[in-house]
């Protein structure tokens, strides 16, 4: 999985021009399938998003994370992320999972960071959607967690 988080004041999805899912202060997560996530890759990730402190406390240390601040948190599948841009001017998807796949594994994705009590919500997996955020910071971070368990099979 590829994820970039951004800290955001509020976030809104449109679908059809129409308003879909919005929060308020907390995380808006842009999420990648690869061919190949496992369920173990899909669950460090939310639990790594959970847990980063990336929030400042009272003496503007970046020490507390979106649960510690009750945070929301919006969540929108982007297979693009997976895109290989280093040959030719066209992006590659090929390392993006099958959409079938990509949905199941975005939805167990979703479920785990729903079980942490926040307000998490979504778009809708495959629509064209229209993302408005105000990003607080700016504070822009990605997860890869191919690059994680990559090092752990080397060690």
């Amino acid at each position: 999985m590829r994820i970039v988080i951004e800290r955001i004041g509020e976030g809104k999805v449109f679908i059809n021009k129409n308003l879909y899912s919005e929060i308020k202060n907390g995380l808006l997560l842009f999420v990648g399938i690869y061919k190949g996530d496992t369920e173990e890759e899909i669950k460090w990730a939310a639990n790594k998003i959970l847990n980063l402190r990336i929030f400042e406390d009272e003496k503007g240390k970046l020490n507390l994370n979106v649960k510690d601040i009750k945070g929301e948190i919006l969540v929108i599948s982007n297979f693009t992320l997976c895109g290989d841009v280093l040959k030719g001017n066209r992006p590659s998807f090929d390392k993006s999972e099958e959409k079938g796949k990509a949905e199941e594994k975005f939805e167990i994705f979703f479920n785990e960071l729903k079980k942490s009590g926040l307000k998490v919500s979504k778009g809708i997996f495959g629509e064209f959607m229209e993302v408005y955020h105000i990003n607080k910071g700016p504070v822009t971070l990605i997860v890869d967690t191919k690059e994680k368990f990559k090092k752990e099979e080397n060690k």
